[in-house]
Formats: structure tokens, sequence, C-alpha cells
């Protein structure tokens, strides 16, 4: 056996019956610190857990820590003991759900988030999360959010949690689908975000890809990087133009500014200047973010201010101009081409519709730095929903603006009683009070996010397709370990989780840990070194075509 106290020991267990058949005696010391049939105690399983899961430690990482305090472990077992955690804290959420339900009543009842994950073609890591405690309350895995998969999934939920109080998720049909008939007397809402992000696409998706292929077209990008490239060759960095031309920039007084590489270093600086157009973008990502849009409207504002300061400047060398000329002739071909021009008109004058409805809803606003995380300001739900009603209406005075945005006004329309929810009022022992709703599904977004991040701290890799189709469905429970009432609810009076799995029957680990091994969608080893032959048809046709082989 071994454990984070002892290390390494051997046990010797004395098993006693009874001879008139009273049962059969085993000590129980020895089935508190390791599980039957296992070598490593129930503590080195909680140290491997949080190591992998809460600290985001890989194998050799683990390893390491473990050899530090006398625990030697390979990389197998390791992983091994980190599907055995979650199966244990699994097993000790489920059989803790009905004081779960206690703690969550007396909080006036919860909020079920719902929204699910996936990268490729990988499963669909699906969530329900309690929006108010923010509790991983369930969790599975699917092959895609459609209404069949999702139903037994929302069933579980609310057979052992009760009726949520409200549910907020995103426009996914088959989620809208399954609430509606697991849930048809439950307020139901639509993330804010969501909703304007989805009409923000239907809107401008079309004109915005069409300018993104037109100026791909011209090659204006590489033609740019090429020219910066030539003209850094020409800097010298220890020079102190740079820091002249710095310090007339930010008094404004032009006279200082008379140093020989004045344009070389300005043509240089604009260049960038144009290539620096996300820094525009507040991090809401496109619709909200437009950044080849604003790529084409610096180049514009480039040529504008070339053209100014070459006509003010036509008695001086052709050679001093040459870094503006050269510069001037690389992107004017682009700005004067009329069908960008039409494309970012007609983008700019539906963006500017799309942004006066971003300040209705009083989400994701223009001038707004909170990106994906932004929950909306603190405006109550009756001003938001008299300005989209003032919005809507505004669409409609004009016969133009009706036909131009006839999709946004459907779509508002649609989904109106879902849009609005006022707050609820909840019984709890402690009295009477409200609950409102958040206005958005970011709990979930950032949950995933985070989630993501630790794969790849983990793993070192962007992409997170073998992660998620090799994680056990029950992983994001890990989360609620930061709750200190979660911890005492599934305790159960315990001193630890050490303790607490060590209360647990084995017989259900190991049919969860064989149910875990049936769908994990692993190939056969076998079978797996046989599709790696790149000669694998031509090897086939010899087996069973040998006469056709010769």
């Amino acid at each position: 056996m071994v454990t984070m106290d002892i290390g390494a020991f051997s046990a010797k267990e004395t098993v006693l019956y009874c001879p008139h058949g009273h049962g059969i005696f085993r000590p129980e010391q020895l089935r508190n610190l390791v599980p039957k049939g296992g070598t490593f105690g129930f503590d080195v399983i909680v140290e491997v857990g949080f190591a992998l899961f809460v600290r985001c430690r890989n194998n050799q990482e683990v390893m390491a820590e473990l050899a530090a305090k006398n625990v030697f472990i390979s990389e197998r077992e390791i992983s091994f003991l980190g599907r055995k955690f979650i199966i244990y804290l699994a097993l000790a959420h489920r059989q803790s759900r009905l004081g779960l339900r206690e703690f969550l009543t007396g909080r006036g009842g919860y909020i079920l988030h719902v929204d699910g994950t996936c990268e490729g073609d990988s499963p669909n890591l699906f969530c329900g999360i309690d929006g108010l405690s923010e509790l991983v309350l369930d969790t599975v895995k699917i092959s895609s959010e459609k209404k069949d998969e999702l139903i037994p999934f929302f069933r579980s939920i609310k057979k052992q949690y009760g009726e949520p109080r409200a549910l907020v998720h995103d426009m996914g049909k088959g989620i809208v689908n399954a609430a509606e008939e697991v849930f048809p007397d439950t307020p139901d809402f639509i993330c804010h975000f969501h909703f304007l992000r989805d009409i923000g696409k239907d809107l401008l998706t079309d004109e915005y890809r069409a300018l993104q292929k037109r100026l791909k077209k011209f090659k204006v990008r590489p033609a740019l990087r090429r020219q910066a490239k030539y003209l850094e060759k020409k800097i010298d960095p220890a020079s102190h133009d740079i820091d002249g031309i710095i310090e007339s920039l930010q008094s404004g007084n032009c006279q200082t500014a008379h140093f020989d590489h004045i344009p070389t270093i300005m043509a240089y600086a604009l260049i960038h200047w144009i290539f620096d157009c996300p820094s525009q973008s507040n991090g809401y990502g496109f619709p909200f973010d437009r950044p080849h849009l604003d790529f084409y409207r610096r180049l514009q504002e480039v040529l504008q201010l070339l053209e100014q300061i070459m006509e003010v400047n036509l008695s001086d060398s052709v050679n001093s101009n040459r870094a503006f000329s050269q510069l001037c002739k690389a992107i004017a071909t682009v700005v004067e081409d009329q069908r960008l021009n039409d494309l970012a008109r007609n983008l700019e004058s539906k963006a500017a519709v799309f942004d006066r409805l971003r300040c209705a809803m009083r989400i994701a606003l223009p001038d707004g730095k909170n990106g994906i995380n932004d929950n909306g300001d603190s405006t109550d739900m009756k001003s938001i929903e008299e300005k989209i009603t003032a919005f809507r209406n505004w669409l409609l005075e004009s016969k133009h603006r009706q036909k131009t945005y006839a999709n946004m006004v459907a779509q508002i329309d649609k989904y109106w009683e879902k849009l609005f929810a006022d707050p609820i009022p909840v019984i709890t022992p402690h009295g009477v009070f409200t609950v409102q709703p958040q206005r958005t599904n970011n709990i979930l977004e950032r949950f995933f996010r985070d989630e993501k991040r630790r794969g790849r701290k983990k793993t070192g890799m962007g992409s997170l397709n073998k992660m998620l189709k090799a994680v056990l469905a029950d992983t994001p429970l890990v989360q609620n370990l930061k709750n200190d009432k979660y911890m005492e609810i599934i305790l159960n009076r315990c001193s630890n989780l050490a303790e607490r799995f060590s209360q647990i029957d084995a017989h259900l680990v190991q049919k969860e840990l064989a149910a875990a091994a049936e769908s994990n969608g692993k190939i056969l080893p076998g079978i797996k070194k046989m599709i790696r032959d790149a000669q694998l048809t031509v090897k086939i046709s010899t087996l069973f075509c040998p006469a056709k082989a010769r």
C-alpha cells in the first residue's frame, strides 16, 4: 500500500469469520486508508486530483511533487487516479443531492443556466449551473445540442433539484425546445449578449465578409509588410530622430521636427498604425468589433493625410518625399476602389443601427471595455424594455428601414417574451426577497473559458479536441470545491475528502470506471497501430485478393 502519511508499506489483513454463520468480519482501518483492490490510498487519490484539476499540473509535475513526498508513481497511474478522483467526487455529489437541494431551496431556489462546449468533432460537454450560488449542478457529454439529447438531462436536473425559478440560455433551437417541454411553466429567458450577437451576425456578416474578401484580393497587407521591412532597414534605432519626432507630436510644434529621416520614420509609423487597428476593438468579437472595417478606414485616413503633406511640401526634394509617395502608391488603389467604398459605407450604416440596439439593451456598449465578460449595466429591466420598444418603433417609422431591417424586427418580436426578466419573489426561512435572473449566460461562458484555459495549461496544446473526447463528463464538478458550503454538504460530517471517499462503495467506483472506459470513444490499440500504415489498403488487397495482387 502507498499513502501520503506513511509512504509505501506492506499490510497484513486478518479476516475473522463466525463458524455459526453470523458473517465475515474485516478490519475497518485498512479499508479507510486504501480502496478495495487498490494500491494507492484515498489521500493519494485526493492529492493527485487536486494537482491535476485544481492546480492544473501535468503528469510529470505531479510525479515530481509526489516523489518529493516519498510517493513514487508512474504517469499512467497518475492518469488513472485522476479519473478515479473525478468518479469518487461525482458519486459523492450524487449521494449529496438531497442536501444540495435543501441548500438551494433555503436560498430561495435556483436559476438554471445551461450551455455546452465542443471543438471540432469532439462531443459536447453540456453543463447546468445555478446562477445564484454558481454551483455546477449536473454535466453530461452528448453528441449535439439536439432536443432529444437534452430532454433527459433537463429531466434529471428537475428530478434532483426541483423546478428552477428561471432558466437562462442561448438561442439554440434544441435548448429552447427542450426547455419548453421539460419546464413549460418556468420563466425562460435568453442571454442578451447571445441575442445581440446573433442579430448582429445576421445583419452584418454578408457585407463584412465581402469587405474582407475584397481587401484580400488587393494583397495590401503583404505589400505594407514588405514596405515596413524596407523602411526599417533605413532607420537607426539609436538615432535621436525618433525621440525628437515624439516630442514634436506631443508638443504640436512642427519647428522642432527638422530631421533628415522624418518621412522614413513617419511612413514606417503610419504603416504600423494601420496594422494596429485591432486596438480599436473592445474585446467583444464580431459583430461588435469590426477590425477589417477599421483597417480599411485607417487606410483611407493615411492616404488623405499623405496627400495633404505632399501637397503642402511640393518644394521638398523627391528623395525626402519618396517614403510618403511609395506608401501612397501602395494604398491608393485600395482606397479608391468603388466596390470597397460601397461595402464600407453600407456596413457602417447598418453597424450604426446595430450599435443603437446595443445602447438600448445597455450591454456590450460601443465604448464598453468589459469584452465577452460584459453582464450589462445596472439599468432596470423595465427601462430596457422601454428603450427597445422605442428602437423597434424607430425602425418601423421609415419604409426604407422597414425593408432593410425587417429580419431584425422579426427577431426582436420572436424573442420578446424571453428578453425581459422581472425580479422573482422567493420565500425562504429568512423571509421573502426577490432574485433577479442574470441578463447573460456569461457565468457559463466564463466557466468554459476557465476549463479550456486549464486544459491548455495542462497539455500545452491549443486544440482541446482530444481533451474534450477523453475528459470524464463529471470533471466540471471540480469547480464546486471552491465553495465552502458545497464542501460541507458533500463531506457529510467527514473531516476531509479522503475520509469521505473511503465511505463510498468500491463496487460503484469500479462500475463507473468500466462505464467510462466503454464510452470514451478510443480506438482499440491494435486497430490504432493498423490504421497508421499508409499502405493499409494495398496490404488488405494482397490479403483478400492475392491473385489480383500478383
